[in-house]
């Protein structure tokens, strides 16, 4: 019995002692579980970026002068060079000519910016500020008057009765009189948006019953002289339609040309004068630069000179805004023709 006991105890120390030896070991730390991270975001390259376009004006960006073909090409582009030329020499800008091919080009590339300064007929004015294209500086005086009128021309050998008095410049009867003779002729134009060359013509015409065939476009009012004094029977076109007086455009040419192109009728000046205007993109500072520089030219025997051999007749500029163009607006309106459909 007391062996048992003894063995009992010796058991119950070795226990105690286990458990005393277990309760001093380190308690092992737990490894901290990984956490998950994002692989860092790939750096992107810049976008390359454009330099910034050379200033307006600077040889590298030249404003951009458009003159309206309503005379020859030739003699524009020429005195639009001279006149450009000292319009730089004066503001020190680089100002490049150009001639666009017809009055609709010449609308879209001052809408595109492909031309900044405008010599604008004023149909082609009308249309192109009613886009937003154009804003007009400066109105070209002309035979001492801003307004002017245009004439129905006719081959002297043609057989045609001129209404026309050279003594007064004033017609002696009225359209209806006078172009009744047209009826179920072909007619000569200039340019689908030309005032004195196309549209108020045709509009008289239209206003006073007389039909005639379908004209030919030949662009210029020299052209349109030219072709009716080669026209003694009709072999271009029995008659024009043209500015006063376009035949002294092409006397140099042909010097007899007042002797065979007669004038059967012209109105009354009520067309304003042909423009000068600016792109919407070219900066008001510029502008005013511009046409300070225009009247300054304006104002001096060489410069009127220069101006005058432009092509356009010009003997000087007056400063206008858009109200110049509300009468002539009407009569538009009056004539039934709505000019943005004349714009192809």
């Amino acid at each position: 019995m007391r062996k048992v006991r003894s063995m009992y105890l010796l058991l119950a120390a070795l226990v105690a002692l286990s458990m005393l030896l277990a309760a001093c070991q380190p308690t092992p730390t737990p490894e901290p579980e990984p956490v998950a991270t994002e692989a860092p975001a790939a750096t992107e390259a810049p976008a390359p970026t454009e330099p910034p376009a050379p200033e307006l004006g600077t040889p590298e960006n030249p404003l951009i002068m458009a003159l309206a073909p309503s005379a020859t090409t030739q003699e524009l582009q020429t005195g639009g060079e001279a006149i450009a030329a000292k319009l730089s020499e004066m503001t020190g800008y680089t100002i490049k000519t150009v001639v666009p091919t017809n009055y609709a080009a010449m609308i879209e590339a001052m809408g595109a910016g492909q031309a900044h300064i405008g010599w604008l007929a004023p149909t082609q004015y009308v249309v192109a500020h009613g886009k937003g294209y154009a804003d007009v500086a400066l109105a070209t005086i002309r035979f001492g008057s801003d307004h002017y009128g245009f004439q129905f021309v006719a081959n002297a050998e043609a057989g045609f009765t001129s209404y026309y008095d050279a003594a007064t410049g004033k017609s002696t009867a009225d359209a209806a009189t006078a172009l009744a003779q047209f009826a179920d002729k072909k007619p000569c134009w200039t340019d689908p948006l030309s005032s004195s060359g196309y549209v108020l013509p045709s509009g008289v015409l239209a206003q006073n019953g007389i039909k005639v065939k379908t004209g030919a476009f030949v662009q210029g009012h020299p052209t349109v002289i030219k072709s009716v004094y080669l026209s003694p029977k009709g072999e271009i076109c029995d008659f024009g339609a043209t500015f006063i007086d376009a035949r002294s455009n092409v006397v140099n040419d042909f010097p007899d040309v007042n002797d065979k192109v007669i004038i059967v009728w012209v109105s009354e000046p009520f067309i304003p004068n042909d423009n000068v205007s600016y792109a919407a993109s070219v900066p008001a500072d510029m502008r005013e630069k511009l046409t300070q520089a225009l009247l300054d030219l304006a104002g001096t025997e060489e410069g009127r000179a220069l101006l005058k051999s432009g092509g356009y007749s010009i003997e000087g500029l007056k400063v206008v805004d858009d109200t110049f163009y509300d009468e002539y607006r009407l009569y538009l309106e009056a004539s039934g023709i709505d000019p943005t459909t004349l714009f192809k």
